[in-house]
């Protein structure tokens, strides 16, 4: 798991650990700092947790770094914001333990969620937009928050696109489906993820994910994700609006915001082609 600036939030992150119904002695917790200005452990750390240093900008080069020091036979990857449920571990393994193929790549469920009865509107755009990892499946990737791969095959592919801030994870996937190796959805093997309580929080992830989209590939991709920027979000509107787990309050609430967000990300797009250095949080 990388951590940047987000010490905070690891006593969270490993009590959920803590909580796993797979055996301890069966699995490790590998932290990479990835140039936060201060470390604070929890005085009760486990036994099996490592703390590494990477001090390359990027979440990936930091999942890179953290995968080459692992031990273990399957690499399991999660974010130090997320809140992993107590048969997270066990499950990946049973499923691990049937893949006989060798090219199995896990992608468990992702959850976002609030602990406020009156989330405000940052957070209701974060709970109906959410992180649909069983449409990414479908699309042939799934998110680092919740994804599993063999060590080999994770080797074999030479590992994550160290140069990439955000879009690792998908790039990652279809590179791998690319050798016939598929990611399935694991709808039981859940991590939560809080909801972003701020504008600024979420303005941070759309600028990150833009970043993302406009800094990595050959220039024709990034031309025509800077189009995209530009056209209206029509079908993500849509999207939010046909999704039936939250009132019509809620999913016209997460519209207005998401409009909100496309003007963020053609401003983004507009200072990246300026020159501009993409956002790494």
């Amino acid at each position: 798991m990388p951590v940047y600036e987000q010490w905070h939030l690891m006593p969270a992150l490993l009590g959920c650990l803590e909580l796993q119904t797979f055996a301890h002695a069966q699995f490790e917790t590998i932290l990479v700092d990835n140039g936060s200005t201060e470390i604070a452990l929890p005085q009760a750390a486990r036994n099996n947790l490592r703390v590494l240093h990477c001090e390359t900008p990027g979440s990936y080069v930091a999942r890179n770094r953290g995968a080459q020091c692992a031990r273990g036979e399957w690499l399991v990857f999660t974010d130090a914001d997320c809140r992993p449920a107590p048969e997270w571990l066990q499950t990946l393994h049973e499923l691990a333990e049937r893949d006989i193929s060798g090219k199995a790549l896990l992608a468990g469920a992702v959850q976002i969620v609030s602990d406020s009865p009156y989330p405000n509107r940052w957070e209701i755009y974060d709970l109906v937009n959410g992180i649909p990892q069983e449409r990414y499946v479908r699309r042939g990737y799934g998110v680092t928050a919740n994804l599993a791969a063999r060590r080999s095959l994770f080797e074999a592919l030479g590992g994550f696109d160290s140069a990439r801030l955000s879009g690792g994870d998908a790039d990652f996937c279809w590179r791998a489906g690319a050798c016939a190796c598929v990611p399935v959805y694991v709808s039981h093997a859940r991590v939560d993820h809080p909801a972003r309580k701020t504008r600024e929080d979420v303005v941070t992830k759309a600028r990150r994910v833009k970043g993302g989209q406009l800094t990595a590939g050959s220039r024709r991709r990034r031309l025509v994700w800077t189009l995209v920027t530009f056209l209206p979000p029509a079908s993500r509107a849509w999207r939010l609006l046909r999704t039936k787990e939250y009132p019509l309050k809620y999913r016209l609430t997460a519209i207005c915001v998401l409009l909100q967000m496309w003007i963020v990300e053609m401003k983004e797009a507009a200072r990246l082609w300026g020159g501009g250095q993409a956002e790494r949080r």
